[in-house]
């Protein structure tokens, strides 16, 4: 304060004809600052010094400054603090003339919420003192910690005489599962609390620090290591003044010759005394500060000093604007000018809110509305030896007056120590962050870090961490296994590829294979009785219409189309008519023949051999009729079935009109009832070779399968309902093939000696079926 007030003096600019004085009281006792106040407020002068009070610099407490201002405040008198960092002291409503050099607290919990934001700590703990500073920084960063989403897991306050309360700190940081501890102390209950925790080895913990310790080297010793090793904490920025170093190196008990607390400094720096004695030699007062190492003469760098230096500028603009006058007006206000004898503490206080000026070392000062001035910290780093020495390193900086996204600065160059002595970034959560895949849900029981994930419900997802709600996936898609993402249902159809689709084709192909077969063998012996006896034209065109029923089970396999579905259906009903037919033309002709070996009996006549193929065709162009109608009105098509199955597309063939698609069945069935009947009733002519009692197994076997296929259609799901209807027109064709023509094949190549008109023709006694 001193060298700024000679600095300002010899400035021919700055309050050019003024000069300052000042009067410098000990801030040790009450007793002398509220003595300060008094004289400030009555103009009282017992130094004999002329001149009236215009402004108060101090306290570095904020309690004491809060006592000073309740006084000041009365009058108008402006007080600048250069220490006082209480966010309280920014209520203009109880400090209406506070201002401060040193940022507000308020900004510091900011930034320290900043700090734990950008690091993730979510789950933090609390310790902090008594006393204004303590309590009001620690409620402010509580305050704005739950608006970020940072819980508190304990906030327990220290006493220094109180034992108990001790305990329950010690207890606490044992127990705990936060990882980071916030110390809200002033430097004095720093170090009594840290001393008491030497003989506690609780490591693993992140401590950060307010600003009022984080840089008192004093702290660190070889005992505390395990604590303070990787702390970390925001500090007033470090700065040089011009001359001051000088200045202070320079000084000599004669310049304040009835100054006592220099002559008690000099003795202590150079371990003599200004009054005779035994133990010590006498101090000549021309001893070089040069010499001594110690906090006075560490002279690189200040940081509370810089604010008295801004301070007591801020004083001397005000004064320089109060003073200013053009046209007969103050340019700042537009009041009439005042002269040098007229300055009252009001209007300096008036003006103090207008100044806005730079230091010599570059800091631009200036005041909100709240008496508050721009807050710049230091993000530094203890790192300590291991003799228990430490080095304090500027990690990061935080400056209030940029943009929020460039607020919080952490330098990229920069080597962090952690807790522990180690380069990994600490952790601490009270719970690790939902991933994709899960939602979070709070628990009104706990803190809100404390939250519960749960696995999103089938059917939908979350891609995002810490989401609230599980999206529903679009229809055509499906959660993956994670249930982070939506991706397309696979789409389900019987293929050609899969063991399913192979072994049916297999069967179909071996079915065609089959047919071909016997019809070479029918044709080759076409002459012979047996081939005769059985309609050679009904059977060959039977073994054709097979053969299609054995190929169109194909088109049931492979891709659905528009033109594949509507093939599918109306080839499987057309041919199994045809077939139907020809067997029931087979029937007919048995019993028919029958008949015709009775007495007098021409019914042969009425059932030749163009009234079989007209039987025949007009079976088969029935079936044609309801097929057309079916395909007109409302014809299969390609459908994506997404209700079966959640989690895959089924492509199957709509039969459009459920009504044609059971026509075409029930015709199928009407014509194999008639087909089963008249077999039944001619299964027990007399012949030798009697084909209804082939035709009767064969119809039992197509009728079995297809009631059979029914209820087991209705209930198979996806590409199983495909493989069912395939199984089913080839089960039933086999059973055609197999029941009426094997027999005949077998007498043809094994028994050629049946294969002759006496043997067909020949009566066997009656036998039940």
């Amino acid at each position: 304060m001193m060298f700024t007030v000679e600095e300002i003096n010899r400035d021919n600019v700055l309050l050019p004809g003024v000069s300052l004085g000042y009067k410098v009281y000990n801030g040790c006792g009450n007793e002398n600052l509220i003595r300060a106040a008094i004289e400030a407020v009555n103009g009282d002068d017992s130094q004999g010094c002329s001149g009236q009070t215009l402004a108060v610099l101090g306290h570095s407490s904020s309690g004491v400054s809060d006592d000073i201002n309740t006084i000041l405040s009365s009058l108008s008198v402006p007080q600048l603090s250069h220490l006082s960092t209480c966010a309280c002291l920014s209520d203009k409503t109880r400090y209406p003339t506070f201002f401060r050099t040193v940022p507000s607290d308020r900004f510091q919990s900011t930034a320290l919420v900043q700090l734990m934001k950008y690091f993730d700590w979510r789950w933090v703990g609390i310790v902090f003192s008594y006393g204004t500073y303590a309590d009001i920084a620690t409620a402010n960063f509580v305050k704005e910690a739950e608006e970020e989403g940072i819980c508190i897991e304990y906030r327990l306050v220290y006493s220094r005489v109180r034992q108990e309360k001790f305990d329950v700190i010690v207890e606490a940081l044992r127990k705990s599962s936060s990882k980071v501890v916030l110390m809200f102390m002033s430097s004095f209950y720093a170090k009594s609390f840290l001393l008491k925790m030497e003989a506690f080895n609780i490591t693993g913990k992140q401590w950060v620090g307010s600003e009022s310790w984080i840089t008192q080297t004093e702290l660190a010793s070889p005992e505390r290591k395990h604590i303070l090793q990787g702390a970390m904490g925001f500090a007033l920025p470090r700065a040089s003044i011009p001359g001051l170093d000088e200045f202070l190196l320079s000084l000599k008990p004669s310049d304040e010759p009835q100054s006592v607390i220099i002559k008690a400094l000099w003795e202590n720096f150079f371990g003599c005394s200004f009054s005779p004695s035994n133990s010590s030699t006498m101090c000549t007062g021309m001893e070089d500060l040069q010499t001594v190492s110690n906090h006075y003469t560490d002279v690189t760098h200040f940081t509370a000093e810089n604010n008295v230096y801004k301070a007591v500028y801020s004083v001397a603009y005000a004064l320089h604007a109060l003073l200013q006058c053009q046209n007969g007006l103050n340019p700042t206000t537009g009041k009439p000018c005042v002269n040098k004898d007229e300055v009252q503490p009001k209007l300096v206080f008036e003006h103090l809110k207008y100044v806005n000026f730079t230091t010599k070392n570059g800091a631009k000062v200036f005041f909100d509305v709240n008496g508050d001035s721009v807050a710049r910290y230091d993000l530094v780093n203890w790192q300590m030896k291991e003799d228990g020495s430490v080095e304090i390193i500027t990690v990061g900086q935080y400056d209030d007056s940029l943009t929020a996204e460039k607020k919080f600065n952490l330098k990229k160059v920069a080597k962090i120590v952690w807790r522990d002595n180690t380069d990994e970034v600490p952790r601490s959560v009270c719970r690790e962050p939902c991933p994709p895949g899960t939602r979070k849900a709070l628990n009104k029981n706990k803190p809100v870090c404390c939250f519960d994930c749960f696995e999103c419900p089938e059917g939908t997802i979350s891609n995002q961490t810490n989401s609230l709600d599980c999206l529903i996936c679009p229809p055509e898609f499906w959660p993956n296994e994670k249930r982070d993402q939506c991706i397309l249902k696979p789409t389900e159809y019987l293929s050609y590829n899969e063991v399913m689709g192979a072994l049916l084709t297999g069967f179909g192909v071996i079915g065609v294979f089959l047919s071909l077969l016997i019809s070479t063998i029918f044709f080759t012996h076409k002459e012979t009785p047996i081939v005769r006896a059985n309609n050679s034209e009904l059977s060959f065109l039977l073994l054709f219409s097979l053969k299609l029923c054995f190929l169109c089970s194909l088109t049931f396999i492979g891709q659905p189309t528009k033109w594949s579905c509507m093939l599918r259906h109306t080839a499987f009903s057309i041919t199994f008519v045809l077939c139907i037919s020809c067997v029931l033309g087979k029937t007919l002709m048995v019993l028919i023949a029958f008949r015709a070996t009775l007495p007098g009996s021409n019914v042969m006549k009425w059932f030749g051999p163009v009234q079989q193929r007209l039987s025949v065709l007009s079976s088969t162009l029935i079936q044609v009729v309801i097929c057309i109608l079916w395909l007109t009105i409302d014809p299969p098509f390609p459908n994506l079935n997404m209700q079966y199955y959640k989690d895959r597309i089924i492509l199957e063939c709509a039969l459009g009109s459920a009504v044609g698609f059971w026509a075409v069945l029930g015709y199928i069935g009407l014509l194999a009832v008639l087909c089963f009947i008249f077999a039944f009733l001619a299964r027990k002519l007399p012949d030798s070779f009697n084909e209804a009692k082939l035709i009767t197994f064969s119809m039992l076997i197509f009728c079995s399968v297809w009631i059979t296929f029914i209820p087991a259609y209705v209930s198979s799901p996806g590409k199983f309902t495909v493989a069912m209807e395939i199984f089913a027109i080839l089960a039933s064709s086999f059973g055609l093939l197999i029941s009426i023509f094997v027999p005949k094949c077998y007498i043809i190549i094994f028994r050629p000696e049946q294969n002759c008109k006496k043997h067909i023709m020949g009566k066997i006694p009656p036998r039940t079926l």
